[in-house]
């Protein structure tokens, strides 16, 4: 037989080119390079690279991380528009005041946060999105939710927008009547209802004075009693309550309503009007003020900062839990205020609806010595 030679691995192709590798027999596919000398008789094997399924399995890691991302950098920002509403710089439209109103709610997105995350395999994620906002609304928070009120208290004060359409006037007065209030506020009086109440409230309250859509009924003398122009027709008024603790002046408003709308939120009319108001209040010769009514905004909201800066509300400082007003079968925010200055608060809450559409408020205050003249 003629023998047959086989070539040698190491040397080139007739075109000067390495051989292309061969498969070497029985190693299941392995690669076996010709350039290079088998060691003991094996063949040296490449071991083959990834797969397309780990690359889809990075890919979806990634991809998880991102969305951890992003739950938690929205976790961040929530903390933040809650612990530094005040010092955020406003928004178009007036929606920074919208968002204030309504920030007591902002809690109710801290699960939907943790959901998300959740649902997207990012445990540390949902860590975030529980604890560093509900951290942040509690600091902001937290001590409204608990009871401050103390006994005592020398004076007790209400307030109850009773809606120009409330189709019970003397019921509503008749509710009124059963808090022993002794100075007492309404608000969207109207020319059908105030005699209604004029009537109801007479035994109880010698003195009341009324003017346009606001009125003031008291069982102590008032003085100087006079409309505050902040509105074309009158919605506030002023009067000193000659009270067996000294004098106290007593402000009533309704600052104009708001409403959200293409344009955003609508509190040009409301915040002009508060202008006015408190141009009053600092000209307001008397050291005891309170300001009650319904102001269409919350304490929180950045437009009341020129009321809110000089008094205090008896919810904030007397009150447990937010004391929401409005609206009254379902409350949601607190628009009806008592704001004290010279005088403080022993304890405040709303009371029972009537049939208006706003829970009346009331707070007993203490009314500190008189200075002298």
């Amino acid at each position: 037989m003629t023998e047959t030679t086989r070539p040698d691995p190491a040397a080139g192709v007739p075109d000067g080119r390495t051989a292309p590798p061969r498969l070497a027999a029985g190693t299941g596919g392995t690669v076996v390079r010709p350039d290079r000398v088998p060691g003991a008789g094996e063949p040296t094997a490449v071991r083959p690279g990834p797969g397309p399924g780990a690359a889809d399995t990075g890919a979806r890691r990634r991809w998880r991380r991102r969305r951890g991302t992003v739950v938690t950098g929205c976790s961040v920002l929530l903390a933040v528009g809650v612990a530094g509403h005040g010092l955020l710089p406003r928004l178009p439209g007036r929606l920074s005041s919208l968002a204030e109103t309504l920030l007591p709610w902002s809690v109710l997105t801290v699960p939907v946060l943790v959901a998300v995350a959740l649902l997207r395999r990012a445990p540390v994620a949902a860590v975030v999105a529980l604890l560093v906002p509900a951290v942040a609304w509690l600091t902001v928070f937290g001590g409204i939710l608990v009871d401050k009120s103390s006994p005592g208290g020398d004076l007790t004060v209400v307030s109850h927008n009773v809606n120009q359409a409330n189709p019970d006037p003397a019921g509503t007065a008749r509710s009124l009547l059963a808090a022993g209030a002794d100075v007492l506020a309404l608000e969207e009086l109207s020319p059908a209802t105030a005699p209604a109440y004029e009537r109801a409230l007479a035994d109880a309250y010698p003195y009341h004075f009324q003017q346009g859509t606001v009125g003031l009924w008291s069982v102590h003398p008032l003085r100087d009693a006079r409309a505050v122009p902040i509105m074309p027709w009158t919605r506030a008024m002023r009067a000193t309550v000659d009270a067996p603790g000294g004098r106290l002046a007593v402000y009533v408003a309704h600052l104009p309503s708001v409403r959200v709308g293409l344009s955003g939120f609508t509190a040009r009319a409301r915040d002009e009007a508060l202008d006015l108001l408190v141009a009053e209040v600092r000209a307001e010769p008397e050291r005891r003020v309170v300001v009650m009514g319904d102001l269409n905004g919350s304490t929180d909201d950045r437009a009341l900062r020129p009321l809110t800066d000089r008094l205090v509300s008896a919810q904030t400082e007397a009150g447990a839990g937010f004391g929401f007003t409005w609206p009254a079968r379902l409350p949601a925010v607190r628009i009806d205020q008592i704001l004290l200055g010279g005088v403080r608060a022993a304890s405040a809450w709303t009371l029972p609806a009537t049939a208006s559409d706003h829970l009346p408020v009331a707070a007993r205050i203490v009314l500190p010595p008189e200075l002298g003249p």
